[in-house]
């Protein structure tokens, strides 16, 4: 005689609590996973708004990169420059007083790039060679700032009166700012401040190029008036 077994259990108490045995898993990761999905939502913004080009425009996300920084210092320069003065007073047209005074005063002249106002002439993508050609517009130079603090002073007089002090200071400090502004157009150090300007644009360019999505770019500068390759 075949016996048929009722699998449902009809003697519970119906008082019994009921467990539930699910597993906990899917319930403890759900925070975990919104806060993943708003870590990534955050930085794809953000990937949009500061590198994104809708249409895979290099020399758009240069000019962008440019106008954030609008201007950039690329070189300074610090030296010592060498005034002389004379002075002298006298009674009724008769030179009686003479004085001379030498001066060594440090000068500090900086070099920038004025970026935000280069437009997209300035700018040439290759994308056969993945290059990014950059013309620079000139440097631009500070005045001299003379570091008169630190100045040497050596003067030559029998009786030096103080009229005669204060003029030979105030010559000697005109002539050393005339004297550093020259400098500082010497073309050795130009060509200092140039180079340092190119290798600044181009650690400038390329790094937000590759994380832009661009890859390995290789980016070429030069100043208005050179040649490529120069």
């Amino acid at each position: 005689m075949d016996r048929t077994v009722d699998a449902t259990r009809t003697d519970l108490d119906p008082r019994t609590p009921v467990v539930d045995e699910r597993p906990l898993t899917r319930v403890q990761a759900t925070p975990w996973l919104l806060v993943i999905l708003l870590l990534a939502a955050v930085a794809w913004l953000g990937w949009r708004a500061f590198f994104y080009q809708e249409e895979g425009d290099p020399v758009g996300s240069a000019m962008l990169a440019f106008e954030k920084q609008n201007s950039l210092n690329v070189f300074s320069s610090r030296f010592e420059v060498v005034a002389e003065s004379e002075d002298t007073r006298g009674v009724l047209g008769i030179d009686l007083l003479k004085s001379r005074q030498a001066t060594i005063i440090p000068a500090d002249v900086t070099y920038r790039l004025d970026l935000a106002n280069m437009d997209r002439d300035a700018f040439d993508w290759d994308a056969g060679s993945e290059t990014l050609s950059v013309v620079l517009p000139p440097l631009r130079i500070s005045r001299p700032n003379l570091d008169e603090a630190r100045a040497r002073v050596f003067t030559e007089g029998n009786w030096v009166t103080a009229n005669a002090q204060r003029d030979l200071s105030k010559n000697n400090s005109l002539q050393a700012e005339r004297k550093a502004a020259v400098f500082a157009k010497n073309p050795e150090v130009l060509a200092l401040a140039r180079q340092a300007a190119k290798d600044a644009i181009r650690q400038n360019l390329a790094i937000p190029l590759q994380v832009a999505g661009y890859g390995d770019v290789k980016v070429n500068v030069r100043f208005e008036g050179e040649k490529p390759g120069q």
